[in-house]
């Protein structure tokens, strides 16, 4: 007779299979919509960007590598190339050094807070919002932009203006010209014979502050005196080279009296525009010097071709700076304060104490900091398509930029827009590799 069999045995063995399974169904149950979302809006996306980079812009003919030879050998895609380039080697370095001088510099200040609250306050404004903040920080007109109206102050501080950037001599003048912006006059002088110098060109809103209406010059003996002004009555008449009731003097003008090309005296005129010279000035040419009429200084063309990169890089700075100063005050509040102190006591000064450990110390932070920004300046894009103008867009132009030029537009060529996507992923995921690696090891410790 066969052999009775038993009941079937329950151990535990398979009683823990049985609660692994149910728990990885149940885990499965969870991660399913996110799986599901990340395949939608990940992996689709770039499966098939790696797809329609073959093709032509119709994505009708295959066409094969011909989108990513184009990409190496077209001039403005080699721009952006390099212009990315310039922001992953400038950006992050600068706003975490920044970030870092302010952690620790706020650490010691009884405002450092308050101080730290206003450097983060730009992470709150959107890039549009900033983009169109430094549009017009970086107007060229010193009276709208603000950098160039700090430039402007601080360069006429030292190296005043004209205000006559415009005056010449009218028609019949006994002014002539001598090169280089400079005006002499046809004869010499003799003392005692007052000389008329007349000017126009100057409109009459932008003399200067003080200036009256023009005098006429008497004569003095053993003096060469005479007068220089706006030889221009508003609403017409008055007559050339005679000094009529309304014109305007032209105030701090300066007057050289020059024989055989060396200057023997000087003058400035005064606010009526009369002016006075010693006898040296007997038989001498009246020179007026090209700095009289030296164009206003209009500042830094900070959106130029050649500006334009290190000026949208400022504006990201300006924003980003405060994201890595929390990060790294954060980390320097869990830095050892038993190491610093003992660093003090065996001699270190403050340089040696931040350079050999606190730098040190915050390795792991500024590494964090400093990937998160370069993975962030490779797609950067608001920024520059807001601040850079539209003639200078491809001297500013990065690879997110082109990405979207290329893209859309009437003039649109998906499959190089694709290609350059890709090209654009491919230069992400090696530092994303890095940061996950690095995480890993952080987490293994």
């Amino acid at each position: 007779m066969p052999a009775e069999r038993g009941p079937a045995k329950h151990g535990p063995a398979s009683g823990v299979s049985a609660e692994a399974r149910r728990r990885r169904l149940i885990a499965a149950a969870f991660l399913l919509p996110a799986l599901v979302l990340l395949g939608a809006l990940v992996v689709h996306p770039i499966g098939y960007s790696l797809y329609r980079s073959f093709f032509d812009r119709s994505g009708s003919t295959f066409v094969g590598g011909d989108n990513y030879r184009e990409i190496l050998s077209d001039d403005t895609i080699r721009t952006a190339l390099t212009n990315t380039a310039l922001w992953v080697v400038l950006a992050p370095t600068t706003a975490t050094a920044l970030g870092l001088i302010f952690a620790v510099l706020t650490e010691r200040v009884r405002w450092g807070t308050a101080f730290k609250l206003l450097v983060f306050m730009p992470m709150a404004i959107s890039m549009l919002a900033a983009g169109i903040i430094f549009r017009l920080v970086y107007d060229h007109d010193p009276d709208r932009g603000v950098a160039n109206a700090v430039w402007v102050g601080v360069h006429d501080t030292f190296a005043e203006s004209s205000a006559f950037p415009k005056a010449r001599p009218g028609r019949d003048s006994p002014l002539t010209d001598a090169g280089g912006g400079a005006f002499t006059t046809r004869d010499p002088v003799r003392a005692g014979t007052p000389v008329l110098l007349p000017l126009v060109g100057v409109a009459p809103e932008a003399l200067p502050d003080g200036t009256r209406t023009a005098g006429t010059a008497g004569a003095e003996p053993g003096k060469v005196t005479g007068t220089v002004w706006q030889d221009f009555t508003r609403g017409g008449g008055g007559s050339s080279n005679v000094v009529d009731p309304t014109e305007q003097g032209f105030a701090g003008m300066r007057i050289e009296a020059v024989k055989d090309g060396k200057v023997v005296d000087t003058a400035t005129a005064r606010s009526d525009g009369t002016f006075t010279l010693s006898g040296k000035a007997d038989g001498a040419l009246l020179r007026l010097p090209a700095a009289n009429f030296r164009e206003a200084y209009s500042g830094v063309e900070w959106l130029g071709p050649s500006l334009v990169t290190p000026a949208v890089i400022g504006a990201y700075v300006w924003m980003w700076a405060g994201f890595a100063m929390v990060l790294i005050g954060a980390g320097l509040a869990a830095v050892p304060r038993e190491l610093l102190e003992a660093a003090r006591v065996d001699g270190a000064n403050e340089w040696q104490v931040f350079r050999r450990i606190t730098v040190p110390l915050l390795a792991p932070v500024l590494a964090v900091v400093l990937v998160t920004l370069v993975i962030n300046v490779m797609k950067i894009f608001d920024l520059v398509f807001v601040i850079a103008p539209g003639a200078v867009q491809d001297d500013a132009n990065v690879l997110a930029l082109q990405l979207y030029r290329t893209s859309f537009g009437t003039d649109a060529d998906p499959g190089l827009g694709s290609a350059i996507a890709v090209l654009l992923l491919v230069l992400v995921v090696p530092v994303m590799l890095v940061n996950i690696r690095r995480l890993r090891k952080e987490g293994s410790r």
